[in-house]
């Protein structure tokens, strides 16, 4: 697996977190910034990573904001993304088990640096499931083919 992570201002120092998970776990990665404290537009992040891991060159994408909602927004976008925002450890875990997500936004402001890093390990090391849940992400594909 190779994670492909960025933040906006807001999400720099739990970015910093996720990066050391990431080392501890021993994920490849790349960092895309955002290297400031001042204010930034969050798009200018997310959908360039975002369209990397829809073209495969990584397997999965982590984007931290204030809230993570822009964040999910703008990845959301994207074709062939399927961005949770997700501030606790069951829903981290049901949307890789049912969702199939490749992307993981979270909110700097809104959960702290631990519960942060517990979010992403466990999203991280949740596999998808198949089954019926194949189905549904197929339905979601299908939709976004043919609307996109």
């Amino acid at each position: 697996m190779k994670v492909a992570i960025a933040s906006d201002h807001g999400g720099i120092h739990i970015r910093e977190e996720i990066k050391s998970l990431l080392n501890d776990l021993q994920i490849p990665f790349e960092d895309f910034g955002c290297e400031c404290s001042t204010s930034v537009d969050y798009p200018d992040y997310a959908l360039p990573v975002a369209e990397k891991v829809a073209r495969g060159e990584f397997d999965r994408g982590i984007l931290i904001c204030g809230t993570g909602i822009g964040m999910s927004i703008a990845a959301n976008k994207v074709k062939g993304i399927r961005c949770a925002l997700v501030h606790d450890v069951y829903s981290a875990k049901l949307t890789r088990q049912h969702n199939d997500t490749n992307m993981l936004a979270m909110g700097e402001r809104v959960i702290g640096p631990g519960l942060a890093r517990e979010i992403a390990q466990t999203w991280l090391t949740s596999e998808f499931e198949g089954g019926r849940h194949q189905n549904r992400i197929g339905k979601i594909a299908e939709y976004e083919g043919k609307h996109s």
